[in-house]
């Protein structure tokens, strides 16, 4: 007898990794039952998008409060990023973008640099791709930010279950006020000025305070709230560390790792969920990527909601992920998934 004979399968390599077939590797042990009336929000990078559709189209109460006019067409909603997250806030990368937009919304933080022109027009700093025609004029910008940051209130004091997407540690703050911006200014919007601008990549430890700080503002406005968290496995499109952009991926995700596993240990409404650990698994050998090893593939986010579904719906609850997929599969890459990360290419095929 040793302390790991009692042990279940999950705590052995060999039994949860090399005996299981790849498609039904779970590294999942515990998980918050949803309940067909919770109301679920979503925010965080490009992959939180995957989940917000999967919870969708499962029969659970995907809450959207800011879902556009009742007489816009669903098309037109589409291109302006309605639907794309719980709110209209498209992306956001790093946890210290999280906190502050919390402030914004609650009126603790007002960044003087925030709005930018672009193409003849105006964009909003922290939500440069929402609109995209962008805003004719400063009062329309300011009318709906106004009414924008009331829905986010709303999300941030509604929300049973909140599913936070964490994603990058690289960002750009302005110097003035440090204000994190989702993109570069000059980006998508803005003209870059190193006088007025800085890259800043955040260590471990601070993304370990930043998300306690966010967890405790959160409990404040709305105490019932769980917390899901999960680590985008998407690779970083460029980095500007004076490096291979797959070290500063590894750094970033590894990072972020540790501030979830922080704040699961010492909150205990947070639960992390392992998507990243399923797409990046070495028994997937690869096949959970496209061809450009970046974007993950149907059959991967296939994985991760079978998995999210076993641990997180009640059971016989209905759920549009398959119960078994053949592993070899050929995989699709999954249209309209709204990345403002991706504009960094765009922006240089442009110059």
């Amino acid at each position: 007898m040793n302390p790991y004979s009692k042990l279940e399968d999950y705590a052995f390599w060999s039994r949860s990794m090399s005996r299981p077939a790849p498609s039904q590797i779970d590294p999942c042990v515990s998980g918050r039952i949803i309940s067909p009336t919770d109301k679920v929000v979503t925010i965080g990078s490009c992959f939180a998008q995957h989940l917000g559709r999967f919870i969708r189209t499962s029969g659970l109460n995907y809450y959207v409060p800011e879902a556009g006019p009742d007489d816009m067409p669903e098309t037109e909603k589409a291109i302006r990023n309605y639907g794309t997250f719980s709110g209209r806030y498209g992306n956001v990368y790093t946890v210290r973008q999280l906190n502050q937009m919390f402030d914004r919304a609650f009126g603790l933080f007002s960044p003087e640099d925030d709005r930018w022109e672009h193409k003849g027009c105006l964009v909003d700093a922290f939500r440069p791709q929402i609109q995209p025609e962008g805003f004719g004029s400063e009062s329309e910008l300011e009318a709906d930010r106004a009414s924008h940051l009331a829905y986010v209130r709303n999300i941030f004091t509604e929300a049973d279950f909140l599913i936070f997407t964490l994603g990058l540690t690289e960002g750009w703050r302005s110097k003035k006020d440090g204000a994190i911006y989702p993109v570069a200014p000059g980006v998508s919007g803005g003209t870059f000025d190193p006088v007025k601008y800085e890259f800043v990549n955040f260590t471990a430890a601070e993304c370990e305070a930043d998300l306690a700080m966010f967890l405790e503002k959160l409990r404040g406005v709305n105490p019932r709230a769980e917390v899901i968290l999960t680590v985008s496995p998407v690779p970083l499109i460029a980095t500007y560390e004076p490096r291979h952009v797959w070290v500063s991926t590894t750094y970033s995700k590894a990072a972020l790792r540790v501030a979830a596993d922080s704040a699961e240990r010492n909150f205990p409404n947070v639960t992390y969920f392992p998507s990243y650990e399923i797409i990046t698994s070495p028994a997937a050998q690869g096949r959970y990527y496209a061809d450009d090893l970046r974007q993950v593939t149907d059959m991967g986010v296939k994985h991760v909601m079978r998995v999210f579904s076993k641990h997180f719906f009640s059971p016989g609850q209905v759920s549009s992920a398959p119960a078994s997929m053949p592993f070899h599969i050929v995989a699709q890459d999954n249209p309209g998934i709204v990345c403002d990360e991706e504009v960094i290419e765009k922006s240089l095929h442009q110059n």
